[in-house]
């Protein structure tokens, strides 16, 4: 089948692809049953199976994308029409790369056994240089053995990170699966953190602290979004027997606690480290894969500084805010945009504002209707009326709107209903919502410019997730919430 080139205008991607309206998703390219072609250049209509898993630009403008079938391939042209961009082979032989970055005179990869740059030194587009850039950790041939990245934080330090081992071949006894670290100048993985599962996504935050994405399953109740630093333990242990490693930065200091409430195996072990936010299941979606902090200047609309993170089985991209409470990440998972073509894998904003979303379902399923694709999201300027930020107070939360509210409906304690629940810290395969109760909302207060709405809570605890519904809000002229719902992962109370 030939590849799709409609750029979906606003109406079409409101009815068919289910974006909010002022955010439109264009393609760049999608296809269901392409043919192979390995031209040196190559063109749309003879297909090839762009299942993305890394993208970074190039100091030319150039989008380089690697494909899990081992292949990276550059883009260019594709901030114009989609069917002028042209694409050019530029590796190939491949391990499975899952993650691209441009780094100086090079494009870094991440397969499976290493990280690897790849140069074009006679300038012909193609690359002549494969050289390994980092390496250090375990490979056993496990059908879910990957290695993604790598992100450069704040510091300038260069982030991998490791799946655990699962099915067939499995050795999470080998050094480093499921942990997190950096490559040092002499390209050796160092670790950091510990108690990942498959921790697809990473990316720095505006203040240069590193995060990452890690996806539900044994021992993950639902998505979490980690704050990442030295020494941190999060919760799957079955990689852990690398702490005795040499040159482990941490020792866990207590058995493993199970079938617990989260806050208490929380308490249970001092190394254990919370998640900044948890994004719930089904609600926010299934399997979290990517994050790109929005740093557009205001051309993406009114959520500069925040995540946006993809979502794999639901096929969309929710927004998170996040804020520092006491030295700890906190904050609020809102939904953002639904209908892409296929499950996102990585996510990546271009010069212009816009963001990019490439999208494989090899091997799973997801909501989208293709099996791969690479699509553009831009904002029109319409200004969408959401919840911007929601802030944890002393006696409740504020929430910060895109545009001013209707001060009756947003006064009123019937517009809001708020509960909060925790998971089960266990080896089984996520966890349902537990120890659920409500929160009574006692008053509202309504901000003179009618952009901000304090919340006073009761019943709030601790290491829950606060979940908000706003249904009966509206704004000053009578509109309804794009998306009425947030979800406040209350990991420290503020004192003031």
């Amino acid at each position: 089948m030939k590849a799709s080139f409609l750029v979906l205008t606003l109406l079409a991607s409101a009815a068919v692809a289910g974006a909010a309206e002022p955010y439109e998703i264009g393609d760049i390219l999608t296809a269901n049953s392409p043919s192979a072609s390995r031209s040196k250049e190559w063109k749309p209509s003879e297909g090839i199976p762009l299942e993305v898993s890394g993208m970074d630009w190039t100091p030319q403008g150039k989008l380089a994308v690697a494909i899990r079938k081992g292949e990276v391939w550059m883009l260019d042209g594709v901030l114009g029409a989609p069917d002028q961009v042209k694409y050019q082979l530029f590796a190939s032989g491949l391990h499975e790369p899952l993650g691209a970055l441009w780094d100086g005179d090079g494009l870094l990869v991440m397969q499976r056994t290493e990280m690897t740059r790849l140069r074009d030194t006679d300038g012909d587009g193609v690359a002549d240089e494969y050289l390994t850039a980092g390496n250090g950790w375990n490979v056993s041939g496990a059908y879910h053995g990957y290695a993604y990245g790598p992100r450069r934080d704040g510091q300038g330090n260069l982030w991998v990170s490791l799946n655990v081992d699962m099915g067939d071949h499995s050795d999470n006894k080998a050094p480093w699966r499921g942990w997190t670290g950096t490559i040092g100048y002499d390209g050796h993985f160092q670790p950091m953190c510990a108690g990942m599962r498959s921790p697809c996504g990473l990316g720095a935050n505006l203040a240069g602290d590193m995060f990452c994405v890690d996806q539900q399953g044994t021992w993950v109740p639902t998505t979490p979004i980690y704050h990442l630093r030295k020494g941190a333990f999060f919760l799957n242990p079955e990689g852990i027997a690398s702490e005795n490693l040499p040159n482990s930065p941490l020792k866990l200091s207590a058995k493993v606690p199970e079938k617990v409430p989260y806050p208490e195996a929380v308490h249970a072990l001092p190394e254990m480290r919370v998640p900044a936010v948890w994004l719930p299941y089904v609600k926010m979606g299934r399997s979290g894969t990517d994050l790109a902090v929005c740093n557009a200047g205001g051309k993406f609309g009114p959520f500069d500084g925040q995540m946006m993170v993809a979502e794999f089985t639901d096929a969309k991209v929710s927004r998170v805010f996040m804020e520092k409470v006491d030295g700890e990440y906190q904050g609020a998972a809102f939904p953002f945009l639904s209908g892409f073509a296929s499950g996102i894998v990585r996510l990546l904003f271009a010069p212009d504002g816009s963001l990019f979303a490439g999208m494989t379902s090899r091997g799973w399923s997801s909501l989208g209707t293709k099996s791969y694709g690479l699509q553009r999201v831009r904002w029109n300027g319409t200004m969408p009326f959401a919840i911007r930020e929601m802030h944890a107070l002393p006696d409740g939360f504020e929430l910060v709107f895109t545009l001013p509210v209707d001060p009756t409906t947003a006064a009123s304690p019937a517009s809001y209903s708020m509960t909060n629940y925790t998971y089960l810290y266990s080896g089984a395969y996520g966890s349902d919502e537990i120890q659920t109760q409500p929160n009574a909302i006692t008053s509202v207060t309504v901000s003179d410019d009618h952009l901000r709405v304090h919340l006073k809570v009761d019943g709030r605890r601790e290491l829950y997730v606060h979940e908000l519904h706003c249904n009966g809000v509206r704004s000053s002229n009578a509109a309804r919430l794009d998306h009425a719902d947030a979800y406040y992962t209350l990991n420290r109370i503020p004192k003031s």
